[in-house]
């Protein structure tokens, strides 16, 4: 489903099924872009361009889409959901925060400027940000003179990181870094690890000692996977970023950290944005004079997500798995039986509930999609406080609201489900009235965004312009996620 020109919503759809059904991955960097990235993700390209647009701009044009696109890379550390489907993440925290403190800036009231996460595998985060499909990369880079030649790199966010050995319990004994010479070493070929490892590599050679063997990680592992991998004993040696070292030593006790084995000293860790978008990176600068590593944001914001083992530690996952497994098939069926886009709906429900069953609302609304009994039985559903039954009745009532009220009006089929949706939240008397009242003062009443929505932003407020816009933020960010991993479980037929 293309989203209309224009603006695309407020936050993240970081698919609540990427974190419950992806392998999840720990934290890398990715170096020099490899010519063959782009070789195999037309799919996954052909899927985006409709969904985020290709458009190469500085702030000024970011403001007047109103949307500035984040690539991020999925990561137990940077980006991901916990077990109840909130986002979570360094990079997601850092970037909420810049939100705010643009709009603060702007004074852009309830019609923001809104930061969309576009989850993308980590060898694609350069390409795409050079090639219009994101405006910002917000993910652990470290400023290099090669990425330099390509990016524009704000203010660092962190300084003083070392790239150190991690050995696991069936490795030699290590004692100095010339002990790695004719040794093998895991790594993912695409790290900056690997760049440090090749330029040792070339002095071992210099000085007529044994290269090491850089075995390389399969392309989607991260430093977490590789450190797994380390501390099981089924690899020796790897490398890591001394704070990711020490977060992982933590989880998985038999690593052992060589902190003073050290490949690269005193890395800088920025934010990279095109270019030519020099205006975004100033107010970058600007946020992150007090949101860095030292502020007190950033030192609350790192304590959190790298000190407290939890978030990589995935306690009860496989519980988390069946529950969401089961939900995602009903949403499915019901989609297929009302022709309505089951990871829309399901993008939905997240917004009304977090998917939670057992909640209540003050007004009365019940279950994952939050309907009042009286509309349940309206529907002709059965008792609303079953599970299934309620999602059936969510789904019988949007499309009935885009039969009853939109089916005949001169919109298109995306508009259709957008004045539906916010029907669903404000009620489709409300949502009439401000078409007429968008008719009277020019705007066009088939059009929601920048249209209708300025109206509701005057007449409501922030609550049903935010509703609209994360139910599609939700929905990209999982539709691009869903074309990168590979599913646990089988929840989209063939």
């Amino acid at each position: 489903m293309a989203i209309p020109p224009g603006v695309i919503p407020k936050p993240v759809w970081a698919a609540l099924l990427l974190s419950i059904l992806v392998a999840c991955s720990a934290d890398e960097k990715v170096t020099e872009p490899q010519p063959e990235a782009d070789e195999d993700v037309d799919e996954l390209v052909e899927l985006a361009d409709p969904l985020i647009g290709r458009w190469s701009g500085d702030l000024d044009g970011m403001v007047e889409r109103r949307q500035i696109r984040v690539l991020v890379p999925y990561s137990r550390t940077f980006y991901f959901l916990d077990e109840r489907g909130s986002q979570r993440g360094l990079s997601y925290e850092f970037m909420e925060a810049f939100e705010d403190f643009l709009n603060d800036k702007l004074g852009r009231g309830h019609q923001r400027v809104n930061v969309i996460y576009v989850p993308v595998t980590r060898d694609r985060l350069i390409p795409w940000l050079r090639d219009g499909r994101g405006d910002v990369i917000a993910a652990n880079l470290t400023v290099t003179p090669t990425r330099q030649r390509q990016v524009l790199f704000s203010r660092p966010w962190s300084r003083g990181i070392d790239e150190v050995l991690v050995s696991g319990p069936s490795a030699e004994p290590v004692e100095t870094i010339d002990d790695l010479a004719g040794r093998t070493i895991y790594v993912r070929p695409h790290s900056s690890y690997f760049e440090s490892l090749e330029r040792l590599n070339r002095r071992f050679s210099q000085r007529g000692l044994p290269r090491m063997r850089l075995e390389p990680a399969p392309g989607h592992f991260e430093t977490g996977d590789v450190l797994e991998m380390v501390a099981a004993g089924l690899v020796d040696h790897a490398v890591a970023d001394d704070y990711l070292a020490q977060l992982w030593n933590q989880a998985l006790p038999d690593l052992e950290v060589h902190e003073d084995i050290v490949l690269r000293e005193g890395g800088e860790m920025a934010f990279a944005v095109h270019p030519d978008s020099t205006q975004l990176k100033g107010v970058l600068d600007e946020f992150l004079a007090t949101h860095r590593a030292g502020t007190l944001f950033g030192n609350v914001t790192f304590r959190r997500y790298l000190e407290d083992t939890r978030w990589v530690l995935e306690d009860g996952r496989e519980e988390a798995v069946a529950r969401f497994a089961g939900m995602a098939r009903i949403f499915r069926d019901y989609g297929r039986e009302y022709d309505l886009d089951w990871l829309m709906l399901i993008a939905q429900a997240y917004q009304e509930s977090r998917l939670d069953q057992s909640a209540r609302s003050p007004a009365g609304a019940i279950g994952v999609m939050q309907l009042l009994p009286a509309t349940g039985a309206e529907m002709g559903v059965g008792d609303i406080t079953e599970l299934e039954n309620n999602i059936h009745a969510g789904a019988r009532y949007v499309r009935w609201m885009i039969d009853r009220y939109y089916a005949q009006a001169p919109m298109d089929e995306d508009n259709k489900l957008l004045f539906a949706l916010a029907s669903y939240n404000a009620g489709p008397r409300r949502v009439r009235e401000m078409r007429r009242e968008a008719e009277r003062t020019g705007l066009d009443p088939n059009e929601w965004f920048d249209n209708v929505e300025t109206i509701a932003a005057r007449v409501i407020g922030r609550e049903t312009v935010q509703y609209v816009s994360n139910i599609y933020k939700y929905y990209i960010a999982f539709q691009l996620i869903s074309r990168q991993q590979v599913l646990e479980v089988p929840l989209i037929d063939a």
